[in-house]
């Protein structure tokens, strides 16, 4: 029995292992022949000596067992080393993703108002023309309507052309004191250089009680703002006209390119346009029943931003997906 043990354990090899087996356990085989041997054995006697046998043979069993589940790792090991590939000798260099340049933009632009308190409020890309036009002082038939070529899903329903209405959501659902931007994707019917039916908007909304908030509150977090984003540029108001705002400016810093000298870019003004603003126009608080109230507002275009500060000449190529464009903002 040590004998065939041992040589169970020296086994090197599957087939050398059942060869073994087929000894022990085969026809004929030396387990086998001693349970032959039973019947010519006195009874008095078989019970131990099948006792004894039996225990020889969960012996070999176990050894057998052991040995086969060793020999059968090794051989998976073997079987795997020799058809083990190296992927990196049939694969280019893998290459560095990278955030989009409009991300990059408006996640500074988040950074920027979080630092100063603002909350970040959402709302539905499907608006209803109260949400869009009418609450921010835009009536049926208003001439400014036309400044806005509006993806039109039924009477009822729109794309929404601005996140404006997500401040009006907002002050639905909150009352005074607000702090908040509205940054996402808006949708217009233009397509050009400087324009594709969707793009993406940051707006602003301050709302304090009455006297607490005033131009000069705007213009200062508008300055700093642009400072943040472009560095040490000069910054200009110029009045405008918004419904939704009295007084409406229109805001822009000394070109970045030229340094105010006068190029392509700025259409030799030495100016850039960068963003609108204004005082909240008292008859868009009433639509949300507020009183006693006072704030200003802000809207700026993302895709804007991210042309001026990364030097992408027309705004359709940030949504083309051209890696060539993409793969400079690893």
């Amino acid at each position: 029995m040590d004998e065939l043990i041992s040589r169970i354990n020296k086994a090197d090899n599957l087939e050398s292992l059942d060869k073994i087996r087929v000894e022990i356990f085969g026809k004929k085989g030396l387990i086998t022949a001693e349970f032959a041997k039973l019947k010519d054995i006195a009874n008095e006697e078989k019970k131990e000596f099948a006792n004894n046998l039996n225990k020889k043979k969960d012996a070999f069993n176990n050894a057998i067992s052991l040995k086969k589940t060793e020999l059968e790792n090794l051989e998976l090991l073997q079987r795997m080393k020799d058809e083990a590939i190296d992927v990196t000798m049939f694969d280019e260099i893998p290459s560095v993703g990278a955030l989009h340049p409009v991300t990059i933009t408006m996640d500074r632009i988040i950074d920027y108002f979080i630092a100063q308190n603002f909350s970040i409020e959402n709302g539905p890309l499907i608006e209803d023309d109260f949400h869009n036009f009418e609450a921010l002082n835009l009536p049926k038939y208003h001439p400014a309507r036309d400044m806005q070529d509006t993806f039109y899903m039924n009477d009822k329903r729109l794309l929404r052309t601005h996140t404006s209405p997500v401040q009006i959501r907002t002050m639905q659902n909150f009352k005074p004191p607000i702090r908040m931007i509205a940054p996402g994707a808006v949708f217009r019917r233009d397509f050009d250089l400087t324009h594709t039916p969707m793009f993406h908007q940051v707006e602003g909304l301050v709302v304090e009680e009455e006297d607490k908030v005033s131009f000069a509150n705007l213009k200062y977090i508008l300055e700093d703002f642009l400072r943040y984003m472009f560095g040490d540029v000069k910054v200009r108001f110029r009045p405008s006209f918004f419904p939704f705002t009295e007084p409406s400016t229109e805001v822009d810093i000394s070109c970045i390119f030229c340094k105010s000298s006068g190029c392509r870019i700025c259409s030799h003004t030495g100016w850039l346009e960068v963003l609108g603003s204004g005082v909240v126009d008292p008859n868009v608080f009433k639509f949300v029943n507020y009183k006693n109230v006072s704030g200003y507002a802000f809207g700026l275009g993302v895709e804007r931003f991210a042309m001026l500060l990364h030097g992408v000449p027309d705004l359709r190529s940030l949504f083309e997906g051209d890696l060539r464009l993409l793969e400079q903002f690893k």
